[in-house]
């Protein structure tokens, strides 16, 4: 699967093993882990775990996460991208759902946002998805907001593992 998605500042290209040690500097800050069950990367073999699960996402799926990486600098800050979950969350299975994560100096200059826009076209327009969704915890303010901006609409909230989560959902307007 060679695709890529570029916007106005980023590159969104497939997850290579070569970005194992970006992603691991990234994850391993305790800080971008706040809202993910406070669990950063411990070593940049969890990094390559992740990246050839995702990369197996693409030949299973024929979507994943991918690689967001700033055209002015060819540098990797983050991934982003839509997700098929097979798995059961808010009680929903076998939905797309659109995600991010960035490295934390890359936060507050609208990268998420216009990584999340970029695929929200796509999933729309290109793979005819009917109905987007995405969740942040209650808490997490900024992720929150992204969602909001992108058009989510906030739908109901759950707990897990006593955390409180924002469910979001939107209907393609091509679909009817």
């Amino acid at each position: 699967m060679e695709f890529f998605i570029e916007t106005e500042r980023l590159l969104l290209r497939e997850l290579q093993l070569s970005d194992s040690e970006a992603m691991f500097e990234m994850d391993k800050n305790p800080n971008v882990h706040k809202y993910l069950w406070n669990k950063p990367n411990q070593s940049i073999l969890e990094s390559q775990k992740v990246i050839e699960f995702v990369r197996n996402q693409y030949i299973k799926n024929n979507i994943g996460r991918f690689a967001v990486i700033l055209k002015e600098t060819n540098e990797f800050i983050g991934w982003a991208g839509l997700k098929f979950n097979t798995e059961e969350v808010n009680g929903k299975i076998n939905f797309f759902d659109i995600g991010y994560r960035l490295d934390e100096k890359f936060w507050g200059k609208g990268y998420a946002s216009e990584a999340t826009y970029a695929w929200l076209d796509y999933g729309f327009n290109s793979m005819k998805i009917k109905t987007m969704t995405a969740a942040a915890q209650t808490e997490n303010g900024a992720s929150n907001r992204i969602l909001q901006k992108i058009g989510m609409l906030l739908t109901e909230q759950y707990l897990e593992d006593n955390v409180s989560w924002n469910w979001y959902e939107l209907e393609n307007p091509n679909i009817s």
